[in-house]
């Protein structure tokens, strides 16, 4: 493996446990970890680089610039980038909404995901990602069973490290779910798939590019049974659990009219509570909820933007900081936010309680932290969302000399929050590789990804 020199960094945010900010560094990174974090040379003339000049395979020149700790997405829907902004949708509250799209989303196939992976993936790591968790939920019949084969493939192309959640539905409309009966699958089906993905791809060193989560849908679209037997595999082999809860009001009607309990307790009784479990959403939970959530250690994915779009209402994120709740940050699905942009989520989530509880809102760096080093800790790879030697080098950079970020250079830690950024960053590094460089995807060529996958999509909505 290359070796990479970030030679004469401005400012690195390392996003460590003292949340400590470096300043005319260089950045050594080797075998897919950085090995060194050093004083440069061009910086101080009596430092250890400048008597022993530092050789790499490649560098980057980054005067100027500021590096980020590579960004945690803890929840997505990659398919849906094939079929976002759909003008009739988008008055609709969730419930209606998926109705709507389960139509269009009959038509997902090896190729959908694939391409939509690409295209999801590949805006991610342009906005700074390193690290995207999947939850694909949806297989039609006639589809197979290889859908999370074509994301992993996706993944593994552009260079970016996955999670990918292996969601099912197995309770439909005649059993009184949500989703129509022809998208919900055989439970046998479902958690045989299960085990051949983990034995087939979860790989749990620190330095892994792919891991498997298991993650039923939603309280509304699978049965009790295929919570439990998938709690029971999950836990025989050391993978992650995943579901999305208390999204909305009407979840909380269904699961009380349906189960008698509120959605958090109905988890309970399932075994789902832990810290080898998080949550997509967590906006309806009340305090007695909160508490459990800290006491048992398990994680919540905010996702602001998905939620105001959908008019679900807003998740307290102050709360889960101050209580201890393991909390990181999901763009969510791209046709409930229309975009994987997470710099954009960082300034959403940002903004949003800055709007609705004022100045007690979490702070720039707070949101930071949990787009980094909190995500990484939900999906249980805490070696992730952070610049520290011997650590993953996964980074962004963003060259803050430009002239949409003058005035801007005095906090690099709260920047991206308060300013945000609206072009692609300069380079985006994953275990070390070069994967963006001057806001371009390095592996695959932008022109053709976007001709070829727009052609899918009008296929898919065609329908």
């Amino acid at each position: 493996m290359s070796s990479l020199l970030i030679e004469n960094v401005g400012a690195v945010v390392t996003m460590n446990e003292s949340r400590e900010i470096l300043y005319g560094v260089d950045i050594l990174c080797d075998d897919g970890v950085v090995k060194r974090i050093s004083r440069s040379g061009k910086s101080d003339p009596h430092s250890d680089k400048a008597k022993r000049p530092v050789v790499a395979d490649n560098v980057i020149i980054a005067d100027g610039m500021i590096v980020y700790p590579g960004l945690v997405n803890t929840h997505h829907h990659l398919y849906q980038a094939m079929t976002r902004n759909i003008g009739r949708i988008q008055h609709l509250k969730l419930f209606d909404w998926l109705k709507a799209l389960y139509e269009v989303w009959k038509g997902i196939d090896e190729e959908v995901v694939y391409y939509g992976a690409l295209v999801g993936l590949g805006e991610l790591l342009k906005s700074g990602c390193t690290t995207c968790c999947d939850h694909h939920y949806v297989f039609p019949k006639g589809a197979g069973h290889r859908l999370i084969d074509a994301e992993l493939e996706a993944a593994a192309e552009l260079g970016i490290r996955m999670l990918a959640c292996r969601g099912s539905m197995s309770r439909g409309q005649k059993d009184g779910g949500l989703p129509p009966d022809d998208l919900v699958e055989d439970i046998d089906d479902i958690l045989r798939d299960s085990v051949r993905l983990i034995d087939e791809y979860h790989d749990l060193s620190a330095t892994a590019m792919r891991r498997i989560a298991l993650a039923p849908c939603s309280p509304f679209s699978v049965s009790d049974d295929l919570m439990r037997e998938t709690t029971a595999i999950a836990r025989s082999k050391g993978v992650k659990l995943h579901t999305h809860l208390a999204e909305t009001l009407d979840e909380e009607s269904y699961c009380l009219e349906r189960t008698g309990m509120r959605p958090l307790a109905y988890m309970e009784s399932l075994g789902w509570l832990g810290p080898d479990v998080w949550f997509a959403h967590g906006v309806h939970f009340n305090d007695d909820e909160l508490n459990l959530l800290a006491e048992t250690s398990t994680g919540i994915a905010h996702c602001p933007t998905s939620n105001m779009k959908l008019a679900s209402g807003r998740a307290r994120l102050e709360a889960f900081l101050e209580l201890g709740v393991p909390v990181g940050l999901g763009v969510d699905g791209s046709a409930s936010n229309d975009c994987s942009n997470m710099i954009s989520e960082i300034r959403a989530g940002y903004l949003l309680h800055r709007l609705e509880i004022g100045h007690s809102a979490p702070g720039p760096e707070d949101i930071l932290q949990v787009a980094t080093a909190g995500g990484a800790a939900i999906i249980g790879w805490p070696e992730l969302g952070r610049i520290a030697v011997d650590h993953p080098a996964d980074m962004f950079i963003i060259d803050a000399s430009k002239f949409d970020w003058v005035g801007a250079e005095f906090d690099p830690a709260a920047a991206l929050a308060v300013l945000g950024c609206q072009r692609p960053v300069s380079f985006t590094i994953v275990a070390g590789k070069v994967v963006v460089s001057g806001g371009e995807l390095v592996n695959v060529d932008e022109v053709l990804l976007a001709k070829q996958a727009r052609k899918i999509s009008r296929r898919l909505c065609g329908r």
